[in-house]
């Protein structure tokens, strides 16, 4: 099996996909695997339908999660780079004392976890930990849900809440008793849906011309999920000044940076804000380079007794 070197070690979709035990896990999976020009199996991943009963697959196979679906047009993302977000996490949180925290004494938020609630599968099948999904988008939590009571063992740490305006993160979601581990969130990466749609289009094209078999990493998705005025940057920020008003309540916050280019201007607000401590991991899923930036405005001293 090839390695994909460039995943973290922990996590285990390094090697390539065992498409034929993946088939055993959903069989309709069978009827989009072909061999390509490399004689391996693959499949077309510009096809919708392709995308959702891989990570269906992948999902039932390594995290014991049943009767996962999406609605059509919702985000269907990668499970290896989601997987990287959360182990990457775990070295974050494991810093202090060497360790990995496990269990659901670990508090996450994942903001706007979307239909698809990828994030807190994984990182409850992977370490234990207890997680709250949020978003602004009430289909998206009902489907959320459904997956949820398909999957009664998770009910107990994994819980959804709405948020009802769009113009807060934290705000109308953390009450003032409220205390968190982490926060994690794959912010819209568009600036508008006209953006989106030709982003989407050229990822598409470039699959079919070029014969890459690899993901498309923002395929689907609805509104909330894809675009936002002012894209990545302007969301980020909003994400960094709210936080102020909540630092004692979170140990890290933390979010996807898809564009390079974005991080001066979100590391300079960040200083001009006093943040203690702030620092950025570096992610890559094969020629995709991305990063999470994280801040926290806890003391040293006092991490250790966070939980």
């Amino acid at each position: 099996m090839t390695e994909k070197s460039s995943l973290h070690p922990r996590n285990i979709h390094r090697t390539s996909y065992d498409f034929e035990e993946l088939i055993v896990s959903v069989p309709e999976l069978k009827h989009y695997v072909f061999k390509n020009d490399y004689d391996t199996l693959t499949i077309n991943f510009s096809l919708p339908q392709a995308v959702k009963l891989l990570n269906k697959a992948l999902l039932l196979k390594y995290y014991n999660v049943k009767e996962w679906d999406i609605p059509e047009g919702s985000l269907c993302p990668p499970i290896p780079g989601r997987a990287d977000y959360v182990h990457y996490l775990a070295d974050l949180l494991a810093e202090e004392n060497g360790e990995i925290p496990t269990g659901n004494s670990i508090k996450g938020l994942d903001i706007g976890t979307g239909a698809n609630l990828v994030y807190p599968l994984i990182a409850n099948s992977s370490y234990g930990w207890k997680i709250l999904g949020t978003d602004i988008n009430k289909n998206s939590l009902e489907n959320a849900q459904k997956i949820l009571d398909s999957n009664p063992d998770l009910v107990e740490n994994i819980h959804l809440k709405f948020q009802p305006d769009p113009d807060f993160i934290f705000k109308n979601i953390l009450s003032s008793d409220d205390k968190f581990t982490f926060s994690m969130c794959n912010p819209p990466f568009h600036e508008s849906a006209e953006d989106a749609l030709q982003g989407n289009r050229r990822k598409t094209k470039n699959l079919r011309n070029n014969k890459v078999q690899k993901p498309i990493l923002n395929f689907g998705g609805n509104q909330s999920e894809l675009w936002c005025a002012g894209g990545e940057e302007a969301f980020i920020k909003k994400m960094i000044n709210e936080s102020v008003q909540f630092k004692s309540q979170v140990l890290w916050f933390t979010t996807l940076v898809s564009k390079k280019d974005n991080l001066h201007q979100l590391t300079t607000l960040l200083k001009n804000l006093n943040v203690p401590e702030f620092k950025t991991i570096d992610m890559a899923q094969g020629q995709k380079i991305s990063r999470i930036l994280a801040w926290t405005f806890v003391p040293k001293k006092s991490k250790n007794d966070w939980s």
